[in-house]
């Protein structure tokens, strides 16, 4: 497959300024060398537990946040529209001329409030075509109908202030939006995670007809792991900042390989009391970003960890046919989790 983006080394810190002079003390390290490819047409799931550094990798390739290092390798299509360009290392006037920025969307979690709540519906969607000269008068107005009509919404909403809508509709109106420039890729932060179950099922059917329809490639970031295994064709786990597995999200789910994939996966609720399957109980808090363990960031809490993992860090290698894993531990985990755990009585596991 053809790639979109390719994200080598990126990496993400947030000054920590103390002092009466404000000086930077230490750094939160969001995002510590993160490498990845994006396929054109793709959804690509991105899950971990909070804090590991998901919407920063999302905001991060956008550009909505500055890379501290790294590259954003954005590759134009092949039928010549537009043009190929390190996006990380460039200014957003740079990124906005060469016309990129509109090739780029970003749908947030929260509807309610990633919608300004003094603006019209009508001006609301066509605030990027505006952004990007694209359309005016009466082209941009039908333009706006017609992507309200395109996300399930009618003419009837176009009048109307955000407030008034439920949040599945809000959702419809954000996602209207981030269409609105006809863009490749869309970086979906946990847009369903504050509806309910029914909505949920709703708007992903919207987003899966949308990446049919116009060919969208997506970044899907979520807590919830039966919602990414619907969507996503691939699918990558994050632990404090770095990217610890990426394979097929089938193949994730049928032969997980790193211990935080494996607990995170024992963790999903089944239906089936008498076959409940064994859980893997992480003990411990994840460490600060601030202040990251040495070797292998997940030892702190991993049953499994040795001697190296405190010393030496992995790299994400290969164990098979497109699934890579970051464990010094990969060739012999199956075996590990299987003799390490029993289910006692009370459920969880010893």
């Amino acid at each position: 497959m053809e790639k979109i983006l390719e994200i080598k080394g990126l990496k993400k810190y947030y000054p920590i300024l103390g002092g009466v002079l404000q000086r930077k003390v230490a750094d939160v390290k969001a995002l510590d060398g993160i490498d990845l490819d994006i396929m054109r047409g793709e959804c690509l799931g991105l899950v971990g537990e909070s804090g590991c550094g998901k919407t920063t990798t999302g905001k991060a390739i956008i550009r909505l946040h500055r890379p501290t290092e790294g590259n954003i390798h954005y590759h134009a299509p092949p039928n010549g529209e537009g043009r190929s360009a390190d996006i990380g290392a460039l200014k957003k006037s740079a990124i906005k001329k060469l016309g990129i920025r509109g090739k780029l969307q970003m749908v947030f979690q929260d509807p309610t409030t990633s919608l300004n709540p003094r603006m019209l519906i009508k001006n609301i969607v066509a605030e990027p075509l505006k952004a990007q000269n694209i359309l005016g008068g009466r082209a941009l107005a039908e333009r706006v109908k017609e992507l309200l009509e395109t996300v399930g919404l009618t003419q009837d909403h176009y009048l109307r202030y955000p407030h008034e809508f439920s949040g599945g509709q809000r959702q419809r109106i954000a996602v209207a939006r981030a269409i609105a420039t006809n863009p490749e890729f869309i970086v979906l932060d946990e847009p369903t995670s504050a509806l309910d179950v029914s909505v949920q099922a709703q708007i992903l059917n919207l987003l899966i007809r949308l990446q049919q329809k116009l060919g969208l490639t997506y970044l899907f970031v979520t807590h919830h792991l039966l919602v990414v295994k619907y969507i996503s064709q691939r699918l990558a786990v994050m632990y404090l900042g770095k990217i610890v597995e990426i394979a097929q999200t089938g193949d994730i789910f049928a032969h997980p390989v790193h211990p935080y994939t494996i607990a995170l996966l024992s963790g999903i609720p089944v239906p089936d009391v008498e076959h409940k399957p064994p859980r893997i109980v992480l003990t411990g808090d994840v460490p600060s970003p601030v202040d990251p363990p040495a070797g292998c960031r997940f030892h702190t809490r991993c049953p499994f960890a040795v001697d190296r993992c405190r010393t030496e860090e992995p790299r994400l290698e290969s164990v098979g046919a497109g699934h890579l894993a970051a464990c010094h531990r990969k060739g012999d985990m199956g075996k590990l989790v299987r003799d390490r755990f029993v289910e006692n009585r009370s459920g969880q596991l010893s």
